[in-house]
């Protein structure tokens, strides 16, 4: 997500961090790409106007044009104003309430609403420990509760037993009541939703939200729809007064006009981002981490935190130890590669990291993306246990046989058999020169200069 329009504004200051002095007049001409960068990611116009009002206003004092570096002053001003926009501070899920309590879903038909009830579930599941009773309430949706069924199935959590021919007002009371017998910490409740919003949808979540009165009522928004999923938002919000959005699908749109339109519009902070298919795919919204994304500063923290999540400690040391003694197989370089794919592949980590569009488009230029990671794990997949363990097995029936194994070429085998060996020598001069050595040498000395 953001990509289109973290490329633009990364143009358009980089011109600004150039000059040594700026004008009013060199301001005005920025704000007006970066207006149009906006709207070109379907920011919705009212919201544009807004932000760049408020920039203009901050970035023509005094303090700014004449300060030593005009160009980052401008931009910290850009930042602070996205990071407002987005919300300025992270919310989390609301759980203060006896149990059951109870989050409802909302949304229109197709913005991903029963995935999002199993995700929100396991989440739940995964970072507070609590046990959740997922109920669809959609009746009208063929095969929608048995979605939900079988999502619950998958995922180990709990669903609410399908009883033909009840009413959404009905299941909802049963949930309740069958959260309260048998000791649920919350009950999640995927409403039904249409393709476009009218009287009876709002009657039925308006008699669901009185029977249940949830502590979250949830719109879910596919990223991907835009400005349609902002006005939807504003709809429920005026019927239910909702109390966050989970936006969807957000891997899908490189635009992002919807996650920076939809806190002005509604006044509802984004908790949750769907970020893929996957059940445990789904994080928190971070503001300030997102807006430092879109101008390109990167978002080391959230990188971090996912790296701690993937990557096993006692895993890291055993690498560590290996790579001190000269050990580093194909094994382990399959393993560094699965990570990699974990974190959100060479994407996602790019997208996290300061100046990563730059670095993207010299990584596009040297062929270097998931496409490539994936047929290098293919490579080593296709090789036996003894070929991981010792690379001095490869001669050239072994490398053609590994190449059809792997449905790549004798030329790809040959160039990742390159690779290794170089990160092999690499490896072993950090091991020569030690701790100390590195300090005193640095890179050069590393690399054998």
């Amino acid at each position: 997500m953001f990509d289109t329009l973290s490329s633009r504004l990364s143009d358009v200051f980089g011109k600004l961090k150039k000059r040594g002095v700026l004008s009013e007049e060199d301001v005005t001409a920025a704000l007006r790409e970066v207006r149009i960068a906006l709207l070109e990611a379907d920011v919705a116009l009212p919201v544009v106007k807004d932000f760049i009002n408020s920039i203009h206003e901050n970035a023509i004092g005094e303090e700014v044009i004449r300060s030593v570096s005009p160009g980052q002053m401008v931009i910290k001003i850009v930042n602070d104003e996205l990071t407002k926009m987005l919300g300025s501070d992270q919310a989390e899920l609301n759980l203060a309430a006896s149990p059951p309590a109870a989050i409802m879903m909302v949304g229109l038909q197709g913005s991903g609403k029963t995935t999002s009830t199993a995700k929100v579930a396991s989440y739940l599941r995964n970072q507070f420990r609590k046990k959740s009773l997922m109920a669809s309430l959609d009746v009208r949706r063929p095969a929608a509760q048995k979605q939900l069924e079988v999502l619950g199935v998958d995922a180990d959590i709990s669903t609410l037993p399908i009883i033909p021919f009840e009413t959404p007002e009905m299941i909802a009371k049963r949930a309740m009541e069958t959260a309260r017998k048998e000791g649920y910490d919350v009950v999640i409740l995927d409403t039904a939703g249409r393709l476009h919003i009218d009287d009876e949808l709002m009657d039925e979540a308006s008699a669901v939200h009185q029977i249940c009165k949830p502590i979250e009522t949830l719109f879910v928004a596919d990223a991907m729809t835009g400005q349609d999923a902002v006005n939807a938002a504003g709809a429920f919000n005026e019927k239910l007064a909702m109390t966050g959005v989970v936006l969807t699908r957000i891997d899908g749109d490189a635009r992002g006009g919807a996650a920076l339109s939809i806190r002005s519009v509604t006044g509802c902070p984004i908790k949750l981002l769907g970020t893929g298919e996957k059940i445990d795919a789904i994080e928190v919204f971070h503001p300030e981490r997102i807006a430092s994304r879109i101008l390109g500063m990167g978002d080391v923290v959230s990188l971090v935190e996912k790296a701690s999540e993937v990557v096993e400690e006692e895993e890291a040391e055993k690498l560590a130890a290996k790579i001190q003694k000269g050990q580093f197989d194909f094994e382990d370089f399959a393993k560094q590669l699965q990570q990699v794919r974990k974190l959100g592949g060479m994407g996602g980590i790019m997208g996290m990291l300061p100046g990563s569009q730059k670095i993207k488009a010299q990584m596009g230029a040297a062929q270097v993306d998931d496409k490539a990671l994936a047929c290098q794990e293919a490579i080593i997949l296709s090789m036996t246990l003894k070929e991981r363990k010792n690379p001095k097995l490869f001669n050239g029936s072994r490398r053609r046989r590994i190449a059809a194994g792997a449905g790549t070429t004798v030329q790809e085998v040959n160039r990742l058999l390159k690779q290794f060996q170089q990160m092999s020598k690499m490896m072993k001069r950090m091991n020569k020169l030690g701790q100390k050595g590195m300090i005193r040498h640095g890179l050069p000395g590393m690399m054998g200069q």
